[in-house]
């Protein structure tokens, strides 16, 4: 039988507080991600986090790999590293990272060391570009899944915010640094022009 998630002890304004995680269920359960991620590890790390162990609503989990993002590195690595530090400190942020690492450098490591020698197959060569495919999808329903809570709430301003974005990097081809340093603070000022507007 599958273990069942830990329960919320309150929740609230979709912040949810959990009870303790044990640094062993952090390592195995970010480990379990890394092994299942073929393809893309975003897309399970959002379900175990979110709908198997319930550590993290939807829009926490927006919100902090939107800060990860903004972060130097890679984006899941960064997600992590700042998850597991506000579920135990240090020694969570360091379980929760050997876990999503250390299975996938192995794999990779012995991985590599057969590509040396077969790669030159064309049957291999079919393989990963069928497996390239397969990521691309994990992608966008992903993107979908994530795009659920800001539908929800019907805020026009973050819907507009997402829609330039995706304008400026992905069909001008602005750089992204650029764009960050721009749209973040539009948007948070923004935000609290509106709150402050709709107080009054």
């Amino acid at each position: 039988m599958p273990a069942k998630p830990p329960p919320l002890l309150a929740e609230s304004h979709g912040t949810a507080t959990l009870a303790p995680v044990g640094l062993g269920v952090l390592f195995f359960a970010f480990a379990k991600m890394s092994l299942a991620g073929f393809g893309g590890v975003l897309v399970w790390a959002r379900r175990a986090i979110v709908e198997q162990h319930r550590w993290m609503t939807a829009e926490e989990f927006n919100e902090t790999f939107a800060l990860c993002h903004f972060l130097p590195g890679p984006n899941i690595v960064n997600l992590s590293v700042v998850f597991g530090a506000r579920i135990r400190g240090v020694p969570g942020a360091i379980a929760a990272f050997a876990g999503l690492l250390g299975p996938p450098v192995l794999i990779v490591t012995i991985l590599a060391v057969l590509y040396s020698r077969y790669g030159d197959l064309e049957s291999l060569r079919r393989t990963l570009a069928g497996v390239s495919c397969v990521a691309v999808g994990l992608l966008f329903a992903v993107v979908a899944r994530m795009m659920l809570p800001l539908l929800q709430k019907r805020e026009p301003l973050s819907l507009l915010m997402m829609l330039a974005v995706f304008v400026a990097v992905g069909l001008m081809r602005w750089p992204l640094p650029t764009v960050l340093l721009v749209s973040i603070p539009a948007s948070v000022l923004l935000t609290i022009i509106i709150r402050r507007w709709g107080r009054a």
